[in-house]
């Protein structure tokens, strides 16, 4: 990533989107060039010089002070995750690059998976790439996965963009892909040499114009919480919270946890979907009389009612 390039598209698109009024600018007579704020406007806004700012907005910032940038900041009216965002790419020009690799996590270690299994709600972790390594069984059942866990690993950008079934998945699959794509715009600005997330964004950039279209606008975002609205193929629309958590053992690693409201249709719906999901006992202890348990894993296929053999196993 050349990051001057970037610190001036940043920069620029930042610009763009402020318009006069909203950064309490006095308008004058005659015809703007720009729907948004002039270099010597934010400049003046800042406090800086217009043609020093017009260097900064070069991705020239060497030099620049953290006073001046936080000036800067706060002209533009940049949120936190913007914010951080300048000065991860700030950091990049300042650093000497290091070799070629990722320090994003692929591994997810036994101790945070009895974590994700002791959960009663969807709960899964996944890397800055959005790399999903791990899910606990609700999660996978809700994400139509196969439940022993082989289709853990997936990378959900790619899957978001590039796979027919995520429009069916997600009603709010125009939000869903405008912040996975901020998420993954923040995470190049704190690992630009993860060559992952470089092959992630080639791929995706060059496949979905969409994504392109996204990528371009530098919007960034940060995990921390919010809603999701999903349609399972057998329990129809449901409504989600969500929490994040980074892992302090794990750098680079965040469990989001999916909450529902008590007594909500969604969360009845969650219900049947554990009963299903559920591990199906080989034995009644009490009569000592052995029930009938299938030779199939439950799975559960995007599109496809559940066998009714399944639908009526006991949990």
């Amino acid at each position: 990533m050349d990051s001057r390039s970037e610190i001036s598209s940043f920069l620029t698109s930042r610009r763009a989107r402020l318009s006069p009024e909203e950064a309490g600018v006095p308008l004058y007579s005659g015809a703007r060039r720009v729907s948004g704020l002039r270099r010597e406007e934010v400049a003046h806004l800042a406090g800086v010089s217009a043609d020093y700012y017009a260097r900064l907005e070069r991705g020239k910032i060497s030099g620049a002070s953290r006073e001046v940038l936080e000036a800067v900041a706060r002209a533009l009216q940049l949120d936190d995750d913007e914010r951080r965002h300048l000065f991860d790419l700030v950091r990049i020009t300042q650093r000497r690059p290091p070799r070629m690799m990722s320090s994003n996590r692929t591994r997810v270690r036994p101790g945070i998976q009895k974590v994700l299994d002791s959960i009663d709600m969807p709960a899964l972790v996944q890397n800055a790439r959005l790399d999903r390594l791990a899910f606990n069984r609700i999660a996978r059942a809700l994400h139509s996965l196969p439940p022993d866990g082989s289709g853990d690993q997936y990378n959900y950008a790619t899957w978001l963009f590039l796979d027919p079934a995520a429009p069916r998945f997600h009603r709010d699959f125009d939000t869903a892909r405008h912040d996975v794509v901020a998420l993954l715009r923040a995470a190049s600005a704190q690992d630009p040499y993860d060559r992952g997330l470089i092959e992630i964004v080639g791929t995706l950039t060059t496949r979905s114009e969409e994504f392109s279209a996204l990528w371009a606008s530098h919007d960034v975002l940060r995990h921390r919480s919010g809603a999701k609205l999903l349609t399972h193929p057998d329990v129809g629309d449901l409504e989600f919270g969500y929490e994040s958590f980074e892992l302090s053992t794990d750098p680079g690693l965040v469990m989001l946890v999916f909450t529902v409201e008590p007594n909500s249709p969604t969360a009845e719906a969650m219900q049947l979907l554990a009963s299903w999901a559920a591990p199906p006992h080989r034995e009644d202890e009490a009569g000592g009389n052995r029930i009938q348990a299938g030779t199939q894993d439950l799975t559960i296929t995007p599109g496809r009612p559940l066998p009714d053999e399944k639908r009526k196993r006991t949990p």
